[in-house]
Protein backbone atom coordinates (compact mmCIF):
# COMPACT_ATOMS: atom_id res chain seq x y z
CA UNK A 1 0.00 0.00 0.00
CA UNK A 2 1.13 3.83 -0.82
CA UNK A 3 1.39 4.83 2.59
CA UNK A 4 3.65 8.03 2.64
CA UNK A 5 0.58 10.50 3.23
CA UNK A 6 -0.81 8.31 6.27
CA UNK A 7 2.43 7.24 7.33
CA UNK A 8 3.71 10.86 7.20
CA UNK A 9 0.84 11.99 9.38
CA UNK A 10 0.88 9.33 11.58
CA UNK A 11 4.84 9.74 11.85
CA UNK A 12 4.22 13.16 12.93
CA UNK A 13 1.70 12.23 15.72
CA UNK A 14 3.52 9.66 17.44
CA UNK A 15 6.78 12.06 17.80
CA UNK A 16 4.68 15.14 19.55
CA UNK A 17 1.56 15.93 21.18
CA UNK A 18 1.37 19.29 20.03
CA UNK A 19 0.00 18.35 16.75
CA UNK A 20 -3.83 17.37 16.91
CA UNK A 21 -5.12 14.22 15.45
CA UNK A 22 -8.20 16.44 13.93
CA UNK A 23 -5.41 18.91 12.51
CA UNK A 24 -3.56 15.84 10.93
CA UNK A 25 -6.25 14.20 9.43
CA UNK A 26 -7.57 16.48 7.49
CA UNK A 27 -4.43 16.99 6.00
CA UNK A 28 -4.84 13.45 4.28
CA UNK A 29 -5.74 13.42 0.96
CA UNK A 30 -8.88 10.72 0.59
CA UNK A 31 -11.46 11.23 -1.98
CA UNK A 32 -14.55 8.50 -1.58
CA UNK A 33 -15.57 7.10 -4.70
CA UNK A 34 -18.33 4.98 -5.58
CA UNK A 35 -17.94 0.86 -4.87
CA UNK A 36 -17.10 -0.83 -8.12
CA UNK A 37 -18.71 -3.86 -9.10
CA UNK A 38 -17.77 -7.45 -7.89
CA UNK A 39 -16.66 -8.79 -11.18
CA UNK A 40 -16.12 -11.96 -10.76
CA UNK A 41 -15.99 -12.38 -7.03
CA UNK A 42 -17.11 -15.30 -5.21
CA UNK A 43 -17.95 -14.95 -1.63
CA UNK A 44 -15.86 -17.17 1.10
CA UNK A 45 -19.00 -17.63 3.17
CA UNK A 46 -17.01 -17.24 6.47
CA UNK A 47 -19.52 -15.05 7.87
CA UNK A 48 -20.45 -10.81 8.44
CA UNK A 49 -19.62 -8.79 11.00
CA UNK A 50 -21.92 -7.36 13.20
CA UNK A 51 -22.62 -3.83 13.28
CA UNK A 52 -20.07 -2.83 10.64
CA UNK A 53 -21.00 0.59 8.91
CA UNK A 54 -21.37 -0.30 5.18
CA UNK A 55 -18.45 -1.12 3.16
CA UNK A 56 -16.88 2.17 1.63
CA UNK A 57 -14.12 2.40 -0.94
CA UNK A 58 -11.87 5.28 -1.67
CA UNK A 59 -8.71 6.79 -3.20
CA UNK A 60 -5.76 7.07 -0.98
CA UNK A 61 -2.76 9.20 -2.07
CA UNK A 62 -4.86 8.39 -5.56
CA UNK A 63 -4.93 4.63 -5.16
CA UNK A 64 -8.37 2.52 -4.66
CA UNK A 65 -9.00 1.29 -0.81
CA UNK A 66 -11.57 -0.38 0.65
CA UNK A 67 -13.10 0.11 4.49
CA UNK A 68 -15.45 -1.21 6.48
CA UNK A 69 -15.74 -4.67 4.83
CA UNK A 70 -18.18 -6.96 6.59
CA UNK A 71 -18.18 -10.15 3.75
CA UNK A 72 -15.02 -11.71 2.37
CA UNK A 73 -14.55 -12.60 -0.97
CA UNK A 74 -11.99 -13.95 -3.21
CA UNK A 75 -11.21 -12.59 -6.98
CA UNK A 76 -9.75 -14.63 -10.10
CA UNK A 77 -7.36 -13.11 -12.32
CA UNK A 78 -6.08 -15.94 -14.22
CA UNK A 79 -3.69 -15.63 -17.03
CA UNK A 80 -4.39 -16.85 -20.76
CA UNK A 81 -4.40 -20.87 -20.91
CA UNK A 82 -1.71 -20.80 -23.53
CA UNK A 83 0.53 -19.09 -20.79
CA UNK A 84 -0.92 -21.12 -17.18
CA UNK A 85 1.97 -22.81 -15.57
CA UNK A 86 -0.72 -24.50 -13.21
CA UNK A 87 0.57 -22.53 -10.08
CA UNK A 88 -1.77 -20.37 -8.16
CA UNK A 89 -1.19 -17.78 -5.95
CA UNK A 90 -3.43 -16.01 -2.86
CA UNK A 91 -3.02 -12.15 -2.86
CA UNK A 92 -3.67 -10.38 0.57
CA UNK A 93 -3.39 -6.70 0.62
CA UNK A 94 -2.49 -4.83 3.91
CA UNK A 95 -3.91 -1.67 6.00
CA UNK A 96 -3.66 -2.16 9.31
CA UNK A 97 -6.82 -4.45 9.62
CA UNK A 98 -8.45 -1.13 8.88
CA UNK A 99 -8.55 -0.62 4.83
CA UNK A 100 -7.38 -2.66 2.40
CA UNK A 101 -5.36 -1.53 -0.76
CA UNK A 102 -6.60 -3.06 -3.13
CA UNK A 103 -4.85 -1.47 -6.45
CA UNK A 104 -1.22 -1.01 -5.37
CA UNK A 105 -1.07 -4.80 -3.22
CA UNK A 106 -3.72 -6.50 -4.68
CA UNK A 107 -5.15 -5.88 -8.01
CA UNK A 108 -1.37 -4.93 -9.35
CA UNK A 109 0.77 -7.58 -8.09
CA UNK A 110 -2.43 -10.19 -9.13
CA UNK A 111 -2.04 -8.91 -13.05
CA UNK A 112 1.63 -8.89 -12.75
CA UNK A 113 1.48 -12.81 -11.44
CA UNK A 114 -0.99 -13.79 -14.00
CA UNK A 115 1.15 -12.66 -17.23
CA UNK A 116 3.87 -14.81 -15.52
CA UNK A 117 1.33 -17.43 -16.00
CA UNK A 118 0.42 -17.70 -12.25
CA UNK A 119 -3.21 -17.80 -11.11
CA UNK A 120 -3.39 -15.31 -9.04
CA UNK A 121 -6.69 -14.78 -6.30
CA UNK A 122 -7.45 -11.51 -4.69
CA UNK A 123 -8.71 -11.86 -1.47
CA UNK A 124 -10.63 -9.09 0.03
CA UNK A 125 -10.67 -9.76 4.34
CA UNK A 126 -12.98 -9.07 6.69
CA UNK A 127 -11.72 -5.76 8.70
CA UNK A 128 -12.01 -4.22 11.94
CA UNK A 129 -15.07 -1.67 11.69
CA UNK A 130 -14.10 2.20 11.23
CA UNK A 131 -16.56 5.14 11.59
CA UNK A 132 -18.78 5.88 8.80
CA UNK A 133 -17.94 9.41 8.47
CA UNK A 134 -14.47 10.21 6.61
CA UNK A 135 -12.98 12.52 8.74
CA UNK A 136 -13.68 9.87 11.96
CA UNK A 137 -12.49 7.19 9.89
CA UNK A 138 -9.09 9.30 9.09
CA UNK A 139 -8.66 9.90 12.99
CA UNK A 140 -8.81 6.51 13.40
CA UNK A 141 -6.80 5.38 11.21
CA UNK A 142 -4.08 7.86 12.07
CA UNK A 143 -4.39 6.46 15.91
CA UNK A 144 -3.76 3.17 14.76
CA UNK A 145 -1.02 3.60 12.98
CA UNK A 146 0.50 6.20 15.16
CA UNK A 147 0.37 3.61 18.30
CA UNK A 148 2.07 0.93 15.91
CA UNK A 149 4.68 3.08 14.48
CA UNK A 150 5.42 4.23 18.77
CA UNK A 151 5.64 1.07 19.28
CA UNK A 152 8.16 0.08 15.98
CA UNK A 153 10.41 2.71 17.14
CA UNK A 154 11.18 1.23 20.71
CA UNK A 155 11.86 -2.26 18.51
CA UNK A 156 8.77 -3.05 16.48
CA UNK A 157 4.96 -3.35 16.03
CA UNK A 158 3.06 -5.96 18.03
CA UNK A 159 0.68 -6.38 15.02
CA UNK A 160 -1.62 -9.91 15.01
CA UNK A 161 -4.02 -11.05 12.35
CA UNK A 162 -7.91 -10.70 14.06
CA UNK A 163 -9.84 -14.31 13.87
CA UNK A 164 -12.35 -13.30 11.05
CA UNK A 165 -9.22 -12.06 8.82
CA UNK A 166 -7.15 -14.95 9.58
CA UNK A 167 -10.26 -17.32 9.05
CA UNK A 168 -10.96 -15.82 5.41
CA UNK A 169 -7.07 -16.21 4.69
CA UNK A 170 -7.74 -20.09 5.50
CA UNK A 171 -10.76 -20.29 3.86
CA UNK A 172 -9.35 -18.40 0.65
CA UNK A 173 -6.61 -21.53 0.63
CA UNK A 174 -9.25 -24.09 0.89
CA UNK A 175 -11.23 -22.70 -1.84
CA UNK A 176 -8.58 -22.32 -4.29
CA UNK A 177 -7.20 -26.05 -3.68
CA UNK A 178 -10.70 -27.69 -3.83
CA UNK A 179 -11.52 -25.85 -6.97
CA UNK A 180 -8.56 -26.67 -8.59
CA UNK A 181 -9.35 -28.59 -11.79
CA UNK A 182 -11.78 -25.76 -12.75
CA UNK A 183 -9.08 -23.58 -12.79
CA UNK A 184 -6.01 -25.55 -14.25
CA UNK A 185 -4.29 -25.49 -10.74
CA UNK A 186 -1.72 -28.09 -9.47
CA UNK A 187 -3.34 -27.98 -5.80
CA UNK A 188 0.27 -29.18 -4.71
CA UNK A 189 1.54 -25.49 -5.66
CA UNK A 190 -0.83 -23.11 -4.26
CA UNK A 191 0.88 -20.03 -2.48
CA UNK A 192 0.59 -17.25 -0.88
CA UNK A 193 1.26 -12.99 -1.41
CA UNK A 194 0.76 -11.05 1.36
CA UNK A 195 1.73 -7.13 2.07
CA UNK A 196 2.04 -5.84 5.63
CA UNK A 197 -1.48 -6.58 7.42
CA UNK A 198 -1.67 -9.51 4.83
CA UNK A 199 1.51 -10.68 4.97
CA UNK A 200 0.73 -10.90 8.77
CA UNK A 201 -2.07 -13.22 7.81
CA UNK A 202 -0.38 -15.00 5.65
CA UNK A 203 2.53 -16.13 8.67
CA UNK A 204 -0.17 -16.54 11.06
CA UNK A 205 -2.04 -19.26 8.39
CA UNK A 206 0.93 -21.40 8.39
CA UNK A 207 1.62 -20.88 12.67
CA UNK A 208 -2.05 -22.28 12.75
CA UNK A 209 -1.45 -25.56 10.31
CA UNK A 210 -4.96 -25.89 10.20
CA UNK A 211 -5.60 -28.90 7.59
CA UNK A 212 -5.45 -27.70 3.58
CA UNK A 213 -4.74 -24.31 4.34
CA UNK A 214 -0.84 -24.52 4.72
CA UNK A 215 0.48 -22.87 1.15
CA UNK A 216 2.69 -24.19 -0.33
CA UNK A 217 4.70 -21.32 -0.91
CA UNK A 218 4.89 -17.77 1.31
CA UNK A 219 5.98 -14.27 -0.19
CA UNK A 220 5.90 -11.83 2.90
CA UNK A 221 6.58 -8.01 1.79
CA UNK A 222 7.08 -5.47 4.76
CA UNK A 223 5.71 -8.34 7.25
CA UNK A 224 6.48 -8.09 10.82
CA UNK A 225 10.25 -9.30 11.65
CA UNK A 226 9.93 -10.71 14.80
CA UNK A 227 11.08 -14.29 16.20
CA UNK A 228 7.69 -16.55 15.27
CA UNK A 229 6.95 -20.47 15.65
CA UNK A 230 7.43 -22.38 13.00
CA UNK A 231 4.72 -25.32 11.73
CA UNK A 232 6.96 -28.54 10.97
CA UNK A 233 5.41 -28.17 7.35
CA UNK A 234 6.45 -24.78 7.06
CA UNK A 235 6.66 -23.74 3.20
CA UNK A 236 9.46 -22.06 1.75
CA UNK A 237 9.25 -18.25 2.89
CA UNK A 238 10.62 -15.41 0.51
CA UNK A 239 10.53 -11.98 2.43
CA UNK A 240 11.52 -8.21 1.34
CA UNK A 241 11.52 -5.39 3.73
CA UNK A 242 13.38 -2.07 4.07
CA UNK A 243 15.90 -1.14 6.30
CA UNK A 244 13.65 2.37 7.32
CA UNK A 245 10.30 0.60 7.64
CA UNK A 246 8.69 2.89 10.36
CA UNK A 247 6.54 0.06 11.73
CA UNK A 248 8.94 -2.75 12.13
CA UNK A 249 12.87 -1.74 10.87
CA UNK A 250 13.92 -2.11 14.61
CA UNK A 251 12.85 -5.87 15.52
CA UNK A 252 16.34 -6.98 13.40
CA UNK A 253 15.50 -10.24 11.70
CA UNK A 254 14.10 -12.74 13.97
CA UNK A 255 11.62 -14.02 11.11
CA UNK A 256 13.68 -15.30 8.56
CA UNK A 257 15.91 -16.30 11.26
CA UNK A 258 13.20 -18.47 13.11
CA UNK A 259 12.90 -20.63 9.40
CA UNK A 260 16.81 -20.88 9.38
CA UNK A 261 16.70 -22.35 12.97
CA UNK A 262 13.62 -24.66 11.91
CA UNK A 263 16.15 -25.36 8.89
CA UNK A 264 12.80 -24.77 6.58
CA UNK A 265 13.97 -22.57 3.35
CA UNK A 266 14.26 -18.68 3.72
CA UNK A 267 14.84 -16.04 1.51
CA UNK A 268 15.48 -12.50 2.56
CA UNK A 269 15.92 -9.20 1.05
CA UNK A 270 16.41 -6.06 2.82
CA UNK A 271 16.37 -2.76 0.75
CA UNK A 272 18.42 0.45 2.58
CA UNK A 273 15.35 2.89 2.14
CA UNK A 274 11.84 2.23 0.89
CA UNK A 275 10.22 2.89 4.30
CA UNK A 276 6.98 0.80 5.10
CA UNK A 277 4.36 0.15 2.38
CA UNK A 278 6.69 0.77 -1.25
CA UNK A 279 3.53 -1.31 -2.63
CA UNK A 280 4.13 -3.29 -5.77
CA UNK A 281 6.13 -0.75 -7.72
CA UNK A 282 8.52 0.36 -5.01
CA UNK A 283 9.59 3.29 -3.63
CA UNK A 284 10.49 5.40 -6.71
CA UNK A 285 15.04 6.75 -6.13
CA UNK A 286 15.86 3.61 -4.07
CA UNK A 287 16.61 -0.49 -4.62
CA UNK A 288 13.10 -1.14 -3.52
CA UNK A 289 11.75 -0.59 -6.87
CA UNK A 290 13.52 -3.65 -7.88
CA UNK A 291 11.86 -6.39 -5.33
CA UNK A 292 9.46 -7.86 -7.80
CA UNK A 293 12.75 -8.78 -9.60
CA UNK A 294 13.74 -10.83 -6.69
CA UNK A 295 10.70 -12.15 -6.24
CA UNK A 296 10.47 -13.45 -9.86
CA UNK A 297 13.79 -15.12 -9.72
CA UNK A 298 12.58 -17.13 -6.43
CA UNK A 299 9.21 -18.42 -8.06
CA UNK A 300 11.38 -19.22 -10.85
CA UNK A 301 13.97 -21.23 -8.96
CA UNK A 302 10.54 -23.28 -7.06
CA UNK A 303 9.83 -23.87 -10.79
CA UNK A 304 6.52 -22.04 -10.68
CA UNK A 305 6.90 -20.24 -13.68
CA UNK A 306 7.25 -23.31 -15.78
CA UNK A 307 4.48 -25.67 -16.98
Amino acid sequence: MNYLHLLTAALALAHTSMVPVPALAQALTVEPVATPAPAGAIPLETGGVLDMPAESWFLLNGRATVRNVSFATLTPVLPPKGKATGAAMIVAPGGGFVMESIDAEAMKPARWLADHGIAAFVLKYRLDATPADMDAFKQAALARFAAAMAAGAKGGADIRSPAAALADAQAAMRLVRARAAEWGIDPKRVGYLGFSAGAIMGLDVVKAASPGTTPDLLAAIYPSMATTGVAGNAPPLFVAVASDDELFGQQGYGLPDSWRRAKKPVELHVYEHGGHGFGFDGKPGTTSTGWTNALQGWLDAHGWLNR
